[in-house]
């Protein structure tokens, strides 16, 4: 199946849904980044989240940062996602490994660490981006975002995240997330009815494994309560917006006698992108206009001659 993100309501609008399916991107940062399982699970369960949080923003260009940091041997987790179903990430020790838990699974938790704060950043494109930090509850990811939701959204939320991962790689994907609006908040019945079934369920990746859809994994939950699927199936995918303009950019933040030492000692400079892992390679040519471009006089321009951005 596609990965793919769609939206429901129940409740008559007062109990939003949005599930998605990550299988194929999380399979993508998996080698891009060489993660080992365990690295798989916590940046898998990170990016799907980034795309759940990032569904309920306005803007088009409107995108989600989270930023998990933990004291556990993986160090941190970065994601960047958006509303237009993009999404990006890295973890900083792609390559540890741990045991399994007592349960069997992947221990994501003890990779992550339970000790330490989850940062957020939503940015709608334009004015001052709204951050929040908690404290991490578990390292287990799904935990750690639903305090956040519950303490600093302050809105009722349950959210599942899953990612299966063998030998042949990523075999399932996403996540789940439920949240009660405000109009219904108060009802405290119908909160309890969606934890049990919450609850109730044996975790995201067995549903997809089994063939389960994501309408008929809403169905399984919410079918009684007035469900509303929307039509709408938007596609989501790996992307990162890095690119040789952008590395000479930044290598000109080095200054000229660093570019020349970089032209004297490597003839050129190799760059990551910590992101996607894309290897950017600029020649002693590329580094020596750098240069040329620094040493240019800066040149004052009249007011009456700058335009204003179309973006």
């Amino acid at each position: 199946m596609a990965d793919q993100l769609i939206r429901a309501t129940a409740a008559e609008g007062g109990i939003r849904a949005v599930g998605v399916i990550t299988t194929r991107l999380t399979e993508e940062a998996r080698q891009r980044h060489k993660l080992s399982w365990v690295a798989s699970a916590a940046l898998g369960r990170t990016m799907a989240a980034g795309l759940l949080l990032a569904s309920s923003m306005k803007t088009p260009e409107s995108r989600v940062n989270i930023s998990v940091q933990g004291d556990g041997p993986l160090g941190g987790v970065l994601v960047d996602a958006g509303l237009d179903g993009t999404v990006r990430g890295y973890v900083n020790n792609p390559t540890i490994e741990l045991s399994p838990n007592k349960v069997g699974k992947l221990d994501v938790g003890k990779a992550v660490g339970n000790q330490g704060y989850l940062y957020i950043v939503r940015d709608i494109g334009h004015g001052y981006p709204y951050s929040s930090t908690v404290e991490l509850v578990s390292g287990e990811i799904g935990d750690d975002i639903t305090h956040y939701l519950v303490t600093s959204e302050q809105t009722p939320s349950a959210l599942v995240l899953g990612v299966f991962v063998d030998a042949e790689g990523i075999q399932a994907a996403g996540g789940l997330l439920l949240q009660v609006m405000p109009k219904v908040a108060i009802d405290e019945e119908l909160v309890q009815t969606l934890e049990s079934r919450i609850a109730s369920l044996s975790g995201f990746t067995p549903l997809l494994r089994s063939g389960k859809t994501l309408p008929e994994i809403f169905q399984q939950l919410l079918g009684d309560m007035d469900l509303n699927i929307l039509p709408e199936r938007q596609i989501v995918r790996f992307n990162c917006d890095c690119s040789f303009e952008r590395v000479l950019g930044a290598l000109k933040m080095f200054g000229i006698e660093e570019l020349k030492d970089m032209i004297e000692k490597d003839k050129g400079a190799e760059v990551t992108c910590e992101f996607c892992a894309q290897v950017y390679q600029a020649s002693s040519k590329d580094l020596t206009q750098l240069i040329q471009d620094l040493q240019q006089p800066f040149t004052e321009v009249p007011i009456g001659q700058l335009r204003k951005s179309s973006h």
